[in-house]
């Protein structure tokens, strides 16, 4: 089953996140799923909707932003996967105008998935870092 798993895992950072597909959130996302530490470290959104609202933003503030897994470590129904992404502050989504700078961040996400959809994802990445690097 962890083959499966890393396949959605890998499918929901390409599509959801390279693709921009929002529809695909709620395909993948349960309903009760959690997101830990997205966009803030405190943050939790709750459920497809939650989500979605944020992608917006994000896919509307950088929307060349691509995401690169750089490992993925998997055993049954929990995925760790190590990542790092670029793009380029063109949109005014987040509350302040573009800057037109590129910039890069790396992360991890460590998820939980049952019956083919994430129920839980944890999230760690230095969001403060990669915004002051848009407004310096």
């Amino acid at each position: 089953m962890s083959g499966e798993n890393e396949k959605l895992a890998r499918r929901w950072f390409q599509q959801v996140w390279n693709e921009k597909r929002a529809s695909v959130i709620d395909e993948m996302f349960d309903e009760q799923g959690k997101s830990h530490g997205f966009p803030e470290a405190e943050s939790v959104l709750r459920g497809p909707a939650e989500f979605k609202t944020v992608h917006a933003q994000f896919c509307g503030a950088f929307p060349d932003l691509h995401i690169t897994i750089d490992e993925v470590v998997s055993e049954g129904d929990r995925i760790a996967l190590r990542w790092r992404t670029e793009a380029t502050h063109s949109g005014d989504h987040l509350g302040f105008p573009a800057t037109g700078r590129k910039a890069s961040m790396i992360g991890s996400s460590f998820l939980t998935i049952r019956d083919g959809r994430i129920v839980e994802g944890w999230n760690q990445m230095d969001m403060q870092g990669f915004f002051q690097k848009l407004r310096q």
